[in-house]
């Protein structure tokens, strides 16, 4: 036999979520959001940072090969990059500062502002393969 269910015994069972519930979720939400945020911050900095570095140790070996075939080191543009060349998220700036028959020097400077330029606002390295940053002086080996 089957029972019938009155009016109370149907919003008995059609129950839904309350309204202490719902700001429940959204209070652990927003937790969770505001703890991975600045993690997540710190990892996409650290991967322009990246970027920047590997752009140029790429200049640093084309200028090596443009050495080799013309007795001097050339300009951006003799190297076929943009000048300035930004990298490929557009984070950086590189330049060549001065490029003659014995030394180059490469920087590339952050443009986005933010907290990066409190840390490695600039990474540079010369045709010596002496790699300097600033403001903070290890950039180029310690990954924050």
């Amino acid at each position: 036999m089957q029972e019938s269910r009155g009016v109370e015994g149907q919003a008995r069972h059609l129950r839904g979520l309350t309204l202490l519930e719902l700001m429940l979720v959204v209070v652990v939400v927003s937790i969770l959001a505001a703890i991975a945020y600045p993690n997540y911050r710190d990892f996409t900095d650290r991967a322009r940072r990246n970027e920047a570095k590997a752009l140029l140790l790429e200049i640093a070996q084309n200028q090596e090969r443009f050495y080799l075939q013309n007795n001097r080191y050339g300009s951006l543009t003799e190297l076929g990059y943009t000048s300035p060349q930004p990298t490929d998220s557009g984070a950086y700036l590189a330049t060549i500062d001065a490029a003659d028959a014995n030394n180059f020097a490469a920087t590339a400077t952050w443009q986005l502002g933010g907290n990066e330029t409190d840390k490695c606002n600039t990474f540079s390295i010369d045709g010596r393969g002496t790699r300097t940053s600033s403001p903070y002086v290890d950039c180029w080996t310690r990954t924050r």
